[in-house]
């Protein structure tokens, strides 16, 4: 995993605006109609609406789409009791998720107060406000009481994540586990270590999808709980076993099929793993360490199931795959509990999503496969886009057939098509970029592996698992940034490039250049010099096949690296220009702007190039261009020379390109306005059409646009630039891109590479 360290974290949260979330308007209040609308006197309107009817405040305000995130701060992640104020980030981090996977609003609220009674007094008072209630970092076993008395007098979805969320994704697992390895849950022998508030629930959820009761083992600190003992409370005498031969971790685990660790890291030993049953399934969960390492349990156990709460091994359980989704669910039928059929319902839907094919944008576009269910795939990956619809769906019915809904559902295909368009995921790119390019690593060089960003960005990328990094640079100048920036190097290449060792290697470099650039006046020895500077080495790496794609930019002028690229790589031979691309991706939607890095002043050939470029980059990210080349006329307005050429690049690509809806020139507002470009010009090609592809005239403009964007709107995200029309995958970054900026390029240059690599063996490449 990447190492992150306490500056970091600190500047991350203390950088720009403090804190993680915000509360943003969501109607006009502009003008002075508007303000009266949403105060006085208009708000009074609604306001005798719910006196009259309570249920309507789920129409007149955001309750319906409102989450309480309240903490004491008594059992914070790993840090224990620091207070409530303390796990006040916590909260606030949780917020951050309930709205970036479910849509949903979150007010965070931290209660200082320890007394359960006081608490909960605290929480009924605030809760008309609320929508529903999600409990986090409390105390075992003071959690379980907290929680039962507010489901008792609360009439909205009131759930402890920390127990339910857990033992809802971990069930899910332990039925696709079980159904891989075809053992019978009724049947297997359980043992789970822990005794807190997610083992006890993870432990009763089992029962609930099967698991008997005689057949689990619970332990906690002082080893087995056994009826025997006298010092047990209400939640732990319930899985007392009468049991009086097994006492430790390593006596009870003898024979058993199951693990199932909520407690502390590395108490689990090879020895013990040794002793399971065949095809022993293993949920280590403690955090950040889990119970044993997935090396160690594999290298005991090749037949082992293996579960953690990692990112960066197989099978992550994970509670953001479950609290978002349930909660949109229970908030859309406006739910007045989140019950035990809604719980079992998404354990379920978790566990079915996972035997479906697996989506993603080389699966769809370039047919590549990735994951399948089996022993090293049996959960969802949290970024899976189907996990809003299906989880949500299957919830909100739960509730509606369990009739703890105020609200029904009629068309379960609209509903789900408006969770996808509530999270806007056809602008979720990057997790699909991620995705698409850990299934297939390449390996990528990283020109300026001395940069910190740059740096980072490798091990980054490598640690993401999708790229091998090969990094430029003087090995003991990067080892030594490596260890002041605490990143490890571990499995990764560097060359530097003017050692003595590398001698050869520019050498036959040089001649290879040479001799394709011999008709250009090149020399040996001048290409040879040429060897021992970065961009040259690094991409004659790429154009020999000893690497997959490039990445520079970030000391390098862009005029200095696009002649390089032009000597080394050159152009596609279908085009006489290439060009570089950045992405918008907002909740709005994505667009593609074109060309914001290479053609400064481009005449009309070049503004055709580009088009016919960008429009193919649309198709290569699985969207249908439309595409709008921008002017300061419309539709011959001016006759200005840059109108004209805007005007002649447009008749072009019509000509070249009679099915595809291209339109110009036009000024930026009518081409991002499609009711008012209808309107105003009902004969463009555009029509009813939404534009995602703009064509600007000059470097200026496109780069001043997105580069706007980017300043004026938090929610923005930049991707790019992305190059377009290079014979390899070659990429170059912004001077200021950040370390995702460059991971996000990493990616686009991986799965470039990789659909090189697809359509050479299986087709030449195509216009």
């Amino acid at each position: 995993m990447v190492k992150i360290s306490k500056e970091a974290a600190l500047q991350y949260h203390e950088a720009g605006r403090p804190g993680k979330i915000e509360v943003k308007p969501t109607k006009a209040y502009r003008t002075q109609t508007d303000l009266s609308l949403a105060y006085s006197p208009g708000v009074a309107y609604p306001c005798l609406e719910i006196q009259q009817n309570p249920n309507d405040a789920y129409r007149y305000t955001d309750k319906g789409n409102l989450v309480a995130v309240i903490s004491n701060g008594t059992a914070v992640l790993g840090l224990g009791d620091i207070g409530a104020m303390s796990g006040k980030p916590v909260m606030e981090g949780k917020g951050l998720l309930f709205k970036i996977y479910g849509g949903i609003d979150v007010f965070d609220i931290e209660v200082n107060e320890k007394d359960p009674e006081k608490f909960c007094e605290a929480v009924e008072r605030i809760a008309p406000t609320f929508g529903g209630i999600n409990l986090e970092d409390i105390k075992a076993p003071e959690c379980f009481y907290i929680e039962e008395r507010l489901k008792r007098t609360l009439d909205i979805p009131v759930m402890h994540d920390d127990q339910h969320g857990t033992a809802i994704i971990s069930a899910a697992g332990l039925k696709n586990a079980l159904e891989v390895i075809g053992k019978d849950i009724a049947k297997v022998r359980i043992v789970v270590n822990g005794a807190g508030a997610a083992a006890i629930s993870c432990t009763k959820l089992y029962m609930a999808i099967g698991a008997r009761k005689e057949n689990i083992v619970m332990l906690d600190s002082k080893g087995v709980i056994a009826s025997s003992r006298q010092d047990l409370n209400e939640q732990k005498r319930f899985f007392a076993t009468e049991r009086t031969d097994i006492h430790t971790l390593e006596e009870a685990i003898n024979g058993a099929d199951v693990f199932v660790g909520l407690s502390k890291g590395n108490v689990l030993s090879k020895e013990m793993v040794k002793s399971m049953a065949k095809d022993p399934i293993i949920f280590a969960l403690a955090n950040p360490v889990p119970e044993i390492s997935y090396e160690d349990a594999m290298e005991a156990r090749p037949d082992v199931l293996m579960s953690t709460g990692r990112t960066d091994y197989p099978n992550q359980i994970n509670n953001v795959i479950g609290f978002p989704y349930i909660f949109r669910g229970a908030l859309d039928v406006h739910a007045s509990a989140i019950n035990e059929e809604m719980k079992l319902a998404a354990v379920h839907a978790i566990a079915d999503l996972a035997k479906l094919p697996v989506p993603d944008v080389v699966n769809d576009v370039y047919k590549v496969n990735n994951l399948h269910f089996g022993r090293d795939y049996f959960i969802p990956k949290p970024v899976d886009p189907r996990l809003i619809s299906e989880v949500s769906a299957a919830v909100a019915k739960a509730a509606i057939e369990s009739g703890v809904a105020r609200k029904t559902i009629d068309d379960w295909d609209a509903y789900k098509r408006s969770l996808s368009v509530l999270l806007g995921q056809e602008t979720k790119l990057t997790q699909k970029l991620y995705s698409t390019a850990a299934a297939h690593p390449q390996r990528v060089v990283f020109a300026e592996a001395i940069h910190p960003t740059m740096l980072k960005a490798a091990v980054q990328a490598k640690a993401e698992g999708i790229c091998q990094p090969i990094l430029l640079g003087n090995d003991e100048v990067i080892a030594k940034m490596a260890k002041e920036l605490e990143l490890s190097l571990e499995g990764i290449e560097v060359v530097n490039l003017r050692h003595p060792n590398e001698q050869e290697r520019r050498e036959r470099f040089a001649h290879f250049l040479t001799e394709k650039r011999q008709r250009e006046g090149y020399t040996f020895q001048e290409a040879n010099d040429k060897m021992f500077e970065r961009n040259y080495f690094g991409m004659m790496m790429v154009e020999t096949g000893e690497a997959d794609a490039f990445i520079t930019g970030l000391y390098t002028k862009y005029s200095n690296t696009v002649k390089v690229v032009k000597e080394v790589i050159g152009i596609r031979p279908q085009y006489k220009h290439f060009a570089a691309m950045h992405i918008i991706n907002s909740p709005k939607g994505t667009l593609y702007i074109a060309d914001t890095l290479v053609n400064e002043n481009p005449d009309t050939e070049t503004l055709f190039d580009i088009a016919k470029l960008a429009s193919k980059s649309v198709k290569f990210f699985n969207e249908k261009p439309v595409v709008a080349l921008i002017s300061h006329s419309n539709f011959g307005s001016s006759q200005s020379d840059g109108a004209q050429k805007v005007k002649r690049a447009t008749e072009m690509m019509q000509e070249h390109y009679p099915d595809m809806p291209v339109d110009g020139e036009m000024q930026l507002g009518f081409a991002l306005d499609r009711e008012l470009r209808d309107q105003q010009y009902p004969f463009t090609r555009l029509k009813g059409k939404d534009v995602n592809t703009l064509v600007f005239p000059n470097l200026t403009s496109a780069r001043s646009s997105y580069k706007m964007l980017q300043a004026l709107d938090s929610d923005v995200e930049i991707i790019g630039p992305i190059q377009m029309g290079l014979n390899k995958p070659i990429h170059f970054v912004d001077f200021d891109a950040s370390v995702r900026d460059v991971v996000n390029i990493v990616a686009v240059a991986v799965i470039d590479a990789y659909v090189d690599k697809v359509k050479k063996n299986i087709d030449p490449i195509q216009d």
